[in-house]
């Protein structure tokens, strides 16, 4: 694809997950290292639709089904990245892209507000943009090559308000 993900900002500006840096208006592009938290694949249970599963990724490559059986198989795989592979052979139910956005945050936000420590780190990036670059060519959910749309940092972003005003979200 060409991409080639900028590496993750480390000035004095961007917090670090204990707030020490204070809070600073810079970019966090890469969901790795000290960030790698914010990454779906991260392992930390979500619940979708009543099912329990071991990633963001996992719960959002399952609800692209609508067949039962294949989501509890995909819940039941070992790896977020066994979970992204799986997804790719599925049957995609008819109105997965008007859903999916929604999907995702959903997912991100159980993600965050069920596991108190990640919701913590999400609240010490403070007013750091956060942007999901990659170097897959995925310019829907991230940013490559510094285009793309960013829907998974958007998502971030709104969740990690919503838990500064001690909401739930919806």
């Amino acid at each position: 694809m060409g991409c080639v993900a900028r590496p993750c900002v480390q000035s004095a500006r961007v917090p670090t997950i204990d707030g020490s840096a204070g809070v600073g208006a810079a970019a966090i592009d890469s969901f790795s290292g000290e960030y790698r938290y914010l990454s779906n694949f991260w392992l930390a249970a979500v619940t979708y639709e009543g099912k329990r599963y071991p990633s963001v990724e996992h719960a959002y490559q399952a609800a692209k089904t609508l067949d039962v059986g294949e989501r509890a198989r995909i819940a039941g795989l070992a790896t977020a990245s066994e979970a992204k592979r799986a997804g790719r052979g599925l049957r995609v139910r008819v109105d997965w892209e008007q859903v999916k956005l929604g999907v995702m945050e959903q997912c991100v936000r159980d993600k965050f507000l069920n596991h108190a420590d990640l919701g913590a780190k999400l609240l010490a990036t403070g007013e750091a943009e956060l942007v999901e670059g990659n170097d897959w060519g995925d310019r829907f959910w991230g940013v490559c090559e510094g285009r793309g749309e960013n829907h998974l940092g958007k998502i971030l972003m709104k969740v990690r308000s919503e838990l500064r005003r001690g909401k739930g979200g919806g």
